[in-house]
């Protein structure tokens, strides 16, 4: 997912090193490994050009100060973090601004026309809607507006009864009918909001459009929103242009954005029409809807994560406060009870790597992890076949309680093994690094996350390994977690031996870098 532009700019920021001052002959490397990027991820050629220029015109002549600040938060900066920043600026500015706003009046039913070709995930998209209504108090019902395919109907019933909300439907009608009486209907139904689910092709045809033009006069719908797949690339340019000439549309939801998308779709839309992206959908859960954030998006392509996107998923699924269960993470206190809770809590944010991909500084992440969800399950049976005792004191665990639990869950022995010795050695990690941090249990600012690298490095120097992230305080699950228990290899891969923790050594490597950074500063 967005892998083709993230390393575009990646490999632009790279070429960057060891120059001073941004100029035309440094900038050219570095723009000629994001064009291709954008061409590889199908961003309309005109889009990808006037970018292109923006960003050089932005970047040319830009000198850069080896340092910056003063006192303790003096801090290096390159030539290639201004290239990125002026690239974020330029990405936020090409998708944005943000405009997540509906159109629904509060003195008749409100209306919403969802349109789009077949097989966009235009039924799917139409629940979710549905579904981000209800969270605002309204009362949505759902109109079986694609007689042309019988199985829409079916399945817009399916997610009314996962919804709790009507879904109207008319056999034998033709699409305008069905719509006029679900306007007439919407009232005795108890629906404060009406959403069409109208038919689509293949392509795009007059027959098509004549449906959708006819359905309009007759609804007079408060939102038209267009339902685009990501994979299309330049075709969801060309469809959305098309729609908008002949219909008229209010906003763009991009779907899939979770899968093979190149992101071309994302970056290109709003350029040539003018028009919002409103939504991104996300899987098959009728609660993975997002409001659309271009700085969300543009960090991502950047490879800085999301860490909004990413509190805002956790705030879906999480069941109340866990500040206390955050500071037993930190603390490196937690057991396999605790952390089966954090697995829990991921699996329910998505796919492992939809969500690892949120992360910040995503250079930390070894890039030979293991991010196939099946891991997830694998670890998930092994703590199911523990006792109690066994998930809240893992140092009970003998050779016959292993080979118990290895039986029970369908894993070999070693597997077993090699999850309670990454767990073990994931939990002294886990309690230094929240050490190095004060104990935070807040999503960490600028100024931890400069901390975090730093502990990182030293904790590479002092024998605990390289891989894993650590996990992040304010109640987010041990996403750090992930990497430590599968060490960076595959399913079947062996574990990294990591050596015991020095802390004398620890405690005097950060003294000596304390002191070298006073010396630095003066």
């Amino acid at each position: 997912m967005l892998d083709i532009l993230s390393n575009g700019f990646k490999q632009a920021r790279d070429t960057l090193k060891g120059v001073s001052t941004l100029t035309e002959d440094n900038l050219n490397a570095a723009l000629n490994a994001v064009r291709q990027s954008l061409l590889d991820a199908d961003v309309e050629y005109g889009v990808a050009k006037s970018f292109l220029k923006r960003v050089q015109d932005g970047a040319l002549g830009r000198s850069v100060q080896v340092r910056a600040g003063s006192g303790d938060s003096r801090m290096k900066v390159r030539p290639g973090d201004h290239f990125v920043e002026i690239c974020r600026q330029e990405l936020e500015s090409l998708m944005g601004p943000v405009d997540i706003s509906l159109n629904l009046p509060s003195t008749r039913p409100a209306t919403v026309m969802m349109i789009g070709l077949q097989g966009s995930g235009k039924t799917t998209t139409t629940g979710k809607i549905a579904r981000y209504l209800q969270k605002s108090g309204r009362k949505p019902m759902l109109v079986a507006a694609d007689i042309y395919r019988p199985a829409a109907i079916e399945q817009l019933k399916v997610l009314g009864q996962r919804l709790g909300a009507p879904v109207f439907s008319l056999p034998g009608a033709d699409p305008v009918e069905i719509c006029r009486q679900a306007l007439a209907a919407a009232s005795a139904q108890g629906a404060d909001v009406v959403i069409f689910d109208t038919a689509g092709r293949l392509t795009i045809d007059d027959g098509l459009m004549t449906e959708l033009e006819n359905i309009k006069r007759m609804a007079r719908p408060d939102n038209i929103l267009l339902v685009c797949d990501a994979m299309m690339g330049q075709d969801a340019v060309t469809t959305a242009r098309a729609f908008d000439s002949r219909i008229g549309i209010d906003g763009v939801i991009i779907t899939k954005l979770d899968g093979d998308a190149r992101g071309g779709a994302a970056l290109s839309i709003k350029e040539v029409t003018g028009k919002p992206i409103k939504f991104l959908g996300m899987g098959e859960d009728l609660d993975r809807l997002e409001e659309f954030r271009p700085e969300g998006l543009a960090s991502r392509i950047l490879g800085m994560g999301d860490i909004v996107g990413l509190m805002k998923d956790f705030d879906r699924v999480s069941d109340g406060d866990r500040e206390a269960e955050a500071m037993k993470m930190l603390k490196g206190q937690f057991n396999f009870r605790d952390f089966y809770e954090q697995l829990s809590s991921i699996q329910k944010m998505g796919s492992l790597k939809e969500v690892m991909a949120k992360l910040p500084m995503q250079g930390m992440i070894p890039k030979d992890v293991n991010l196939d969800d099946r891991e997830l399950t694998k670890v998930k049976a092994m703590i199911d076949s523990m006792t109690e005792k066994e998930r809240i004191d893992p140092n009970c665990l003998s050779d016959s309680r292993i080979k118990r639990i290895a039986r029970g869950s369908g894993r070999q022995v070693k597997e077993v093994s090699d999850l309670i010795k990454r767990f073990k050695q994931m939990r002294q990690m886990m309690g230094m690094f929240g050490q190095g941090m004060g104990l935070l249990g807040k999503i960490p600012g600028g100024k931890a996350l400069g901390q975090l690298n730093q502990l990182r490095n030293m904790a590479k120097q002092a024998g605990m390994g390289g891989g894993g992230l650590p996990g992040f305080g304010g109640g987010m699950p041990d996403f750090g977690a992930m990497g430590g228990l599968f060490g960076g290899a595959g399913a079947e891969g062996e574990a990294k031996a990591v050596r015991p923790v020095d802390r004398d050594k620890l405690r005097k490597m950060r003294k000596a870098a304390k002191t070298a950074r006073k010396k630095n500063r003066k």
